[in-house]
C-alpha cells in the first residue's frame, strides 16, 4: 500500500510544481506555510534548534518554513522522488541549509538517529501510513536527548462529517473503524485536478487512524507526551462552505507535544 500511495503522490507532485514560484517567494521573503496553531506549538527556533527534521515533507515548503522560524539546519524526508526533487530545487533557489532524503518514513536512515532538536510531522501525513507502531518507533530513535516532537494533524473525526447544501454539518457514511480505504483521484480542495485523468491515476490507500490508536502508538514507543489538544482549525480548507455559526463546532485537527522520557 505504501508503494502504491507513493506512485499516487508522485503524480500529485504536479500540483506542487505549479506552486514553485510562489513557494520561492514565500520562503525568500521570510514567510511561512505553517498554520497559526503550528507556529504557536513550534515557537521561535533561533538559537535553540540545530536540526529540525520534517517527516513526510512533500515539496518542502513547510520544512523551509522551519528554517525561517530559526532552525539552523532542516532535513526533509519523503517517499516521492518527484517531491524530493522539487524540495531540493526550492532550497537551492533560496540558499537554505537543507538536506533531502528520499525514503519511506518507516525506513528513515539510522544516520539521523538522536539528532532531531525538533521533530515535526505536519498536517495530512498520518493517514497515508499503514503501521503506526513502526512509525512511532522511528520518532523515538530520531529525537535528540532534549529534542521536541511536534505533531499537528487532521482530526480523524473529520472523516465522519461533511457540510451539506445548506451549510450545516451532516454525517458521512464513513466507518471510523474501517481501516484503509483505496481511491483514485483527489478532492479539488486538496490537490485539485491533475493532467492525468482520475481513472488512469495510481490507487492510493488512506485511513483515519483513531485518536486512541495514535496516542497508544506514541506511548507504546516509550515517548513522554506533554500535551494532546484538539483544534477547530480547518487544516486543508476543505470546509470553507460551512456556515459561520457551524465553524468551530467540530474538531478538525489535533496536536501532540512530546519528548523522550527523563533519564
Amino acid at each position: 500500500m505504501h508503494r502504491a500511495t507513493r506512485e499516487a503522490w508522485d503524480e500529485a507532485a504536479e500540483r506542487y510544481e505549479g506552486w514553485f514560484d510562489e513557494a520561492v517567494e514565500l520562503i525568500r521573503s521570510g514567510g511561512t506555510n505553517l498554520l497559526p496553531p503550528e507556529l504557536e506549538l513550534i515557537g521561535d527556533l533561533h538559537g535553540r534548534c540545530r536540526r529540525a527534521i520534517h517527516l513526510q515533507c512533500a515539496g518542502g515548503r513547510d520544512t523551509l518554513s522551519l528554517w525561517n522560524a530559526g532552525a539552523a539546519e532542516v532535513v526533509g524526508l519523503d517517499f516521492s522522488p518527484r517531491m524530493i526533487d522539487l524540495a531540493r530545487r526550492l532550497s537551492d533557489a533560496v540558499h537554505a541549509p537543507a538536506t533531502w532524503i528520499e525514503a519511506d518514513v518507516l525506513d528513515t536512515p539510522h544516520e539521523l538517529d538522536g539528532t532531531a532538536d525538533l521533530l515535526y510531522t505536519g498536517r495530512g501525513s498520518l493517514m497515508w501510513l499503514q503501521d503506526l507502531d513502526a512509525w512511532a518507533a522511528v520518532l523515538r530513535r530520531l529525537l535528540a536527548p532534549t529534542g521536541r516532537l511536534v505533531i499537528f494533524e487532521g482530526h480523524p473525526v473529520e472523516w465522519l462529517f461533511d457540510v451539506g447544501a445548506d451549510g450545516h454539518w451532516i454525517a458521512t457514511d464513513y466507518d471510523y473503524f474501517a481501516g484503509p480505504e483505496a481511491s483514485r483521484g483527489w478532492a479539488p480542495e486538496y490537490i485539485d485536478t491533475l493532467s492525468i485523468p482520475d481513472d488512469d491515476q495510481h490507487w492510493k490507500f488512506a485511513r483515519a487512524w483513531t485518536l486512541g490508536e495514535i496516542i497508544t502508538a506514541l506511548l507504546g514507543a516509550g515517548l513522554h507526551l506533554d500535551r494532546v489538544a484538539e483544534h477547530s482549525t480547518d487544516w486543508w480548507g476543505g470546509h470553507a462552505d460551512a456556515r459561520p455559526e457551524e465553524q468551530g463546532r467540530i474538531p478538525l485537527s489535533f496536536s501532540v507535544l512530546g519528548r523522550l522520557p527523563s533519564p
